[in-house]
């Protein structure tokens, strides 16, 4: 996942985000009203490996996190206030995208959906367990990211959550480190849940999978499309990635998310399946 760094760029005195917490039932129950949708992308099952870890003991760990990292923003003066135009064009957006996310988990109905801006010229966005997403203004100022664009990196990021990436990549380092096998499923969780609750700050520092990051891409790739945003847009954004990531200063984003012909190859293959998704949603 993302790392928390140079929070120098200031914005002014963040405010409560409260009312977005408050707009954010209004999406959850637009979640409901949607209903189950059959998915037009074939990613497979998530890890199994997931189950060595109760999905509760991160979406906490997050829970504690999450404000942690909004503090620190807010005391350095980046924490973006809800009537920051940036922030408010986030939130809209992910008010489209959250109705979408239960097809792929149905914990997502529960979770408390926040979304963030901090001030930095790090491009970076990320979506922790349980909902809580942030983006840095430099990811939506170096690379003038579109509504559709912005809509392809928030679903990414959104997709890591709901396919419970970082749930599967904890229980295997933290397995591998305590030497715990998936046999020990048989005698319940033992050290590995007690291990996973003191996560610390692993949920910002996780390096995802070549697989999890296709899978995310694609996940994400019809969560925007279903909203109504353009698919066509995870290409451009994608080239705008491997432009900026040019030389040994690229952005720290692409050391957890790499860009290249290929994976903008698997999102060609797949933006075709989605586009009825997106015309219909536009239709709508």
């Amino acid at each position: 996942m993302c790392r928390l760094c140079d929070l120098k760029s200031p914005l002014r005195p963040a405010t409560s985000a409260t009312g977005f917490r408050r707009r954010s039932f209004v999406a959850l129950a637009g979640a409901a009203a949607v209903g189950p949708v059959a998915a037009q992308v074939d990613v497979g099952r998530s890890s199994s490996l997931r189950n060595l870890v109760p999905a509760e003991t991160l979406e906490q760990a997050a829970a504690q996190q999450y404000p942690e990292l909004l503090a620190k923003a807010r005391a350095q003066g980046a924490l973006a206030p809800d009537n920051n135009p940036q922030l408010i064009r986030l939130r809209t957006i992910s008010r489209r995208l959250i109705p979408f996310a239960p097809a792929w988990n149905q914990r997502a109905r529960g979770w408390n959906w926040e979304v963030n801006l901090i001030g930095s010229k790090q491009i970076n966005a990320f979506c922790m367990p349980g909902g809580k997403i942030a983006f840095y203004t430099g990811i939506l100022d170096q690379l003038k990211l579109t509504d559709d664009e912005t809509a392809m990196i928030m679903g990414h990021e959104m997709a890591h959550a709901l396919r419970e990436h970082a749930r599967a990549r904890v229980a295997k380092t933290q397995a591998t480190e305590i030497g715990i096998s998936l046999a020990s499923q048989l005698f319940g969780l033992g050290q590995l849940g007690q291990t996973a609750a003191g996560l610390g700050g692993q949920l910002l520092t996780l390096r995802f999978s070549r697989a999890d990051e296709t899978d995310a891409d694609i996940v994400g790739l019809e969560l925007a499309a279903r909203a109504g945003y353009d698919p066509q847009a995870a290409v451009s954004l994608w080239e705008k990635m491997g432009r900026a990531g040019g030389g040994s200063n690229g952005p720290s984003f692409l050391s957890t998310h790499p860009s290249g012909p290929e994976r903008i190859r698997e999102l060609q293959a797949n933006v075709p399946k989605v586009e009825p998704l997106y015309r219909a949603a536009q239709r709508g």
